[in-house]
């Protein structure tokens, strides 16, 4: 199953809309695969948000995922897809059955237990909101 969540990249002071893609498939062997130009700790993430998913009681799809952070030609860094990719792997597996999520951004890192922590660049990202208008939200 394919979900699609909104979030938001910094290139210097600018806030650039992401568009996080999963793609949760059982087809396979278990996997998980970050691409979109990703650093090291957006590759180590997808433990953080297991994690916090499965400390927070819901079930952690233990299938084939792709992750796709597009646009891909911008650098990833930091933990704020944390909760982008959580939202995105609950839509994914069926755990949410809404359509809310496309009225938002999302954006924060989650600690083990499921709570969200603060991230950079959220003033930057109040500043800059026209970059949001065009997006299907």
């Amino acid at each position: 199953m394919l979900a699609q969540v909104h979030s938001f990249v910094l290139e210097g002071i600018e806030s650039i809309p992401c568009e996080v893609e999963i793609d949760v498939t059982d087809r396979g062997l278990t996997k998980t695969t970050i691409v979109g130009l990703p650093d090291m700790a957006i590759k180590e993430l997808i433990e953080r948000v297991r994690s916090a998913i499965i400390n927070s009681g819901y079930p952690f799809p233990m299938t084939r995922m792709l992750v796709n952070l597009a646009p891909a030609n911008i650098r990833k860094e930091g933990p704020n897809f944390d909760l982008s990719i959580a939202v995105g792997l609950l839509l994914a597996g069926q755990v949410i059955q809404t359509q809310r999520h496309k009225q938002f951004l999302f954006a924060g890192e989650l600690a083990l237990d499921g709570r969200l922590r603060p991230i950079n660049g959220v003033i930057n990202l109040a500043h800059h909101p026209e970059n949001y208008n065009d997006q299907p939200m």
